[in-house]
């Protein structure tokens, strides 16, 4: 009786948990692939731009200097031997939003050179953001490797529950996108490097395919941004807000973080 006892007791949180459905609450604490616990959802304040800002890919340039800088540093699954450094800052005006992402890196490869190709598996930046204050789990994921080459999709109804929608190139390319490396980086770069992404995205674009909150004071979007590099020699997967799985998957938009307009 007491091993039957035990054996109940031991499986009930496996059994309420569902197997490998992800619940959508946040447990109070967790250490997969973290070194803390008790994460709590993160809020970023997305400033208007003030002046013009030109596509270069330069991090240091007047309108990013005081734009407080968003941290990429948890990390899914198991914690690679060298751990890149990943910034990103965001940006907003009447018609588009603007990003930018720096990388302090090792271990560096950027083998895709086709839209909406396999870009995750070389070294790169994504930023995964629901438009629509009233739909936080449909989003676009926006991923680009570190020679610029982006994948874009729309993803109405949790990944992969339900078909998605990949952009045409005719809407990619509405996208403007800089980057500080080649667009092909081979063979890997395993010395220190920075690299950087920077792209402007047009409200129009989005709208083609989803309502849009439009950036204003007090509107809030849904996002998270990441760094992946899953076929480089150092496989990395790196979040801004946390995300509780145990393999790594960036297509859970219940770990969104928030993005408020100011």
């Amino acid at each position: 009786m007491k091993f039957i006892t035990y054996l109940l007791f031991i499986s009930l949180p496996f059994l309420m948990k569902g197997g490998d459905i992800l619940s959508p609450e946040r447990p109070k604490s967790s250490t997969v692939g973290n070194s803390f616990k008790n994460p709590a959802d993160k809020s970023y304040k997305v400033s208007k731009l003030k002046s013009p800002l030109k596509i270069n890919g330069d991090w240091n340039k007047a309108q990013w200097k005081n734009i407080e800088t968003i941290k990429i540093e948890n990390y899914m699954g198991q914690i690679p031997p060298f751990k890149p450094t990943v910034e990103a800052k965001m940006m907003y005006d009447n018609d588009n939003v603007y990003v930018i992402f720096r990388v302090k890196d090792r271990f560096v490869r950027s083998l895709v050179q086709e839209y909406n190709g396999n870009v995750s598996g070389d070294s790169c930046v994504e930023f995964f953001f629901a438009p629509d204050s009233n739909l936080p789990l449909s989003y676009f994921n926006l991923e680009i490797n570190a020679g610029g080459t982006p994948l874009i999709f729309y993803i109405k109804h949790p990944y992969p529950a339900t078909p998605y929608v990949k952009l045409q190139a005719s809407e990619i390319k509405e996208i403007e996108i800089a980057h500080s490396l080649p667009s092909k980086v081979d063979p890997e770069i395993t010395e220190p490097v920075t690299w950087t992404i920077e792209y402007r995205i047009p409200l129009s674009m989005l709208a083609k395919f989803s309502n849009v909150s439009r950036p204003a004071p007090g509107v809030i979007w849904k996002a998270n941004f990441y760094k992946t590099g899953s076929q480089t020699s150092n496989p990395n997967y790196i979040t801004w807000n946390f995300v509780d799985n145990p393999r790594p998957n960036f297509h859970l938009p219940q770990f969104f973080g928030t993005l408020i307009f100011q």
